[in-house]
C-alpha cells in the first residue's frame, strides 16, 4: 500500500481539463479534483511531440485505461497523477494573505 492512495483501488480519472502550458485540472472517480503541473513528467523520447503547448493541449482522457493519454504511447498512470500536488494550493494561499490589508487610520473619504 502506497501512502496516500486509497488502500483497496486504483484511483480513476474521469475528467481532465488543460488550464496552463503544461497544468492540467483532473477530477477522479472518487471525487478529488486537482490541478496539477506535469511539465517535469513529460520525459522519454514519447513525450518530445508533446513537450510544447500546443503538443501538451493534445491531451484527452482514455476511459479504458482511466487515465490521461496523447496517444497511443504517451501516458501518465493514475496513481501518478493522484498523489501530485495540487498546485491550487499554494497560489490560494499567498492570495488570500496578500487580500487582508487593515484600513488606514486617519483616512477619510469626504473631500
Amino acid at each position: 500500500m502506497i501512502k496516500g492512495l486509497p488502500p483497496d483501488r486504483i484511483p480513476v480519472v474521469v475528467a481532465a481539463r488543460v488550464c496552463g502550458p503544461f497544468s492540467v485540472f483532473l477530477v477522479f472517480d472518487d471525487g478529488v479534483s486537482k490541478q496539477v503541473n506535469l511539465r517535469c513528467r513529460l520525459k522519454g523520447p514519447v513525450f518530445k511531440p508533446f513537450r510544447s503547448p500546443e503538443g501538451f493541449a493534445k491531451l484527452r482522457v482514455d476511459h479504458e485505461c482511466g487515465t490521461i493519454v496523447w496517444s497511443d504511447q504517451a501516458d501518465i498512470a493514475p496513481e501518478t497523477l493522484y498523489l501530485l500536488p495540487d498546485e491550487r494550493k499554494g497560489a490560494r494561499q499567498s492570495s488570500t494573505r496578500s487580500r487582508r490589508k487593515k484600513p488606514s487610520k486617519g483616512s477619510s473619504s469626504a473631500a
